[in-house]
C-alpha cells in the first residue's frame, strides 16, 4: 500500500462509531472504475458507499479488497420503505459482492422520521450481524440535531454545499461537542451547478458569476465542506480515474483559507440565487 496522503484534512473518526476514517468517501453511482477505487484506496480513502447505482466494476474493486476488510468502512443503502425488502435488499447486496456484513446500513432518503418499521426491521439486520452501524439520509436539515441526539443511528448523510450551506444554520451549532453520530455531507457541487453546469455558463436565465471570481472546480467545492470540522466525511462521485485523482487533491490541500471560503460563499450565493 502507498503512503497515505499527507494532506492538511487528518483522518478522524466518523462520531460515535469510533472507526477512523480519511474525511473523502468514494460512492459506486457515478462510473468510477474499479482500478480508480483500489488506488485512492492506497492513498488512504477507506469510506466506500455501495449505493442504490452500483457499477459493476467497483464490486469488482471491493471484492479485491476483501483480504483488507477491517481497513475500509462498506456502507450499503437501500430506499425501501416496506419493511419485509430491507432484509432482502441487504442480502443481496452482500451476496454480489461476497461480504459476510456491511459496516454501515444506511436508510435513504428520508425527509421525515423513519417509520417504526423500518427502524425495527433494520435493528433486526444489525441483530443478525449483519450491520455494524445504522445511518440515515435526509434532505430535511431540521431533522438531523434531533436524529443526532438520539441512539438509533450512528451516521446521517445530509446536504451541503456552497449553494446550500443552511447546514451552518441548522445543524452544526446544534450538536453534542463529545457524542454524536458521524456526518457525511452530499453534493457537494450542487449536482454540478457550482462547476458551471448550466447557472454558470451564460445559458439564457442562468445567474452570471459575481465579477473577478472564478467558477470552483470539483476540488475546491470538497473544500470547502470539509473545511468545517463537524463534517467527518464529505463524498465523491467520480465516474472517470481522471475525476478521482483530482478529487484526491482536496486532501492534498486541506482546508480553505478564509478568502477561499469568502470566495466560495459568493459563488454559492450566484447559484442560489440568494
Amino acid at each position: 500500500m502507498d503512503e497515505p496522503i499527507a494532506g492538511s484534512f487528518a483522518r478522524g473518526l466518523l462520531g460515535r462509531t469510533g472507526r477512523e476514517v480519511t474525511r473523502l468517501g468514494v460512492s459506486a453511482g457515478y462510473g468510477v472504475p474499479g482500478d480508480a477505487v483500489e488506488r485512492a484506496f492506497e492513498q488512504g480513502v477507506n469510506y466506500l458507499y455501495w449505493g442504490s447505482r452500483r457499477s459493476g466494476s467497483f464490486g469488482v474493486a471491493l471484492r479485491r479488497l476483501k483480504s483488507q476488510r477491517d481497513q475500509f468502512v462498506l456502507v450499503t443503502q437501500s430506499y425501501t420503505s416496506f419493511a419485509p425488502l430491507l432484509a432482502w435488499s441487504l442480502e443481496r447486496a452482500l451476496r454480489e459482492l461476497s461480504f459476510d456484513y456491511t459496516d454501515v446500513l444506511l436508510l435513504g432518503l428520508w425527509n421525515r422520521p423513519v417509520s417504526p418499521r423500518i427502524l425495527e426491521a433494520a435493528q433486526r439486520l444489525k441483530a443478525r450481524g449483519l450491520v455494524r452501524h445504522l445511518a440515515v439520509s435526509t434532505h430535511t436539515r431540521s431533522l438531523v440535531p434531533a436524529i443526532a441526539a438520539g441512539r438509533d443511528f450512528d451516521v446521517v448523510h445530509f446536504r451541503y454545499n456552497a449553494a446550500h450551506p443552511g447546514a451552518e444554520r441548522d445543524i452544526f451549532p446544534h450538536l453534542s461537542a463529545s457524542d454524536r453520530p458521524g456526518l457525511t455531507a452530499f453534493t457537494a457541487t450542487s449536482w454540478g451547478q457550482l462547476l458551471g453546469h448550466g447557472m454558470l455558463q451564460g445559458i439564457a436565465g442562468s445567474r452570471p458569476l459575481p465579477k473577478g471570481d472564478r467558477v470552483p472546480t470539483a476540488a475546491d467545492c470538497y473544500r470547502y465542506v470539509l473545511s468545517h470540522p463537524e463534517v467527518d466525511v464529505c463524498m465523491t462521485g467520480p465516474n472517470s480515474a481522471a475525476q478521482m485523482e483530482h478529487a484526491l487533491t482536496a486532501l492534498r490541500l486541506g482546508p480553505m483559507s478564509g478568502e477561499e471560503l469568502a470566495w466560495m460563499r459568493r459563488v454559492g450565493q450566484a447559484v442560489s440565487g440568494k
